[in-house]
């Protein structure tokens, strides 16, 4: 058992020991990135209250009356 213990030949003598430190810095580097642009946030990659309106307006399901009346209660 000391004999494994004690082999000098292992990869932790060399400079390898790096090797997983950096990998695991790169990892948690591309999962944070891929959080922030997907984003977390609120409303980001949802439609704001205000959007939803002014779509429902330019296809016509509510006319500008309404649109101002409802834009003006969301301010």
């Amino acid at each position: 058992m000391h004999a494994l213990l004690a082999a000098t030949d292992g990869w932790h003598h060399d400079h390898w020991w790096i090797v997983f430190p950096i990998f695991w810095a790169l990892f948690l580097v591309a999962v944070l990135t891929l959080f922030w642009r997907r984003g977390c946030g609120p409303y980001r990659g949802y439609a704001t209250p205000q959007q939803i309106l002014a779509e429902r307006f330019a296809r016509g399901e509510i006319d500008a009356a309404e649109y101002e009346n409802r834009l003006g209660k969301l301010r």
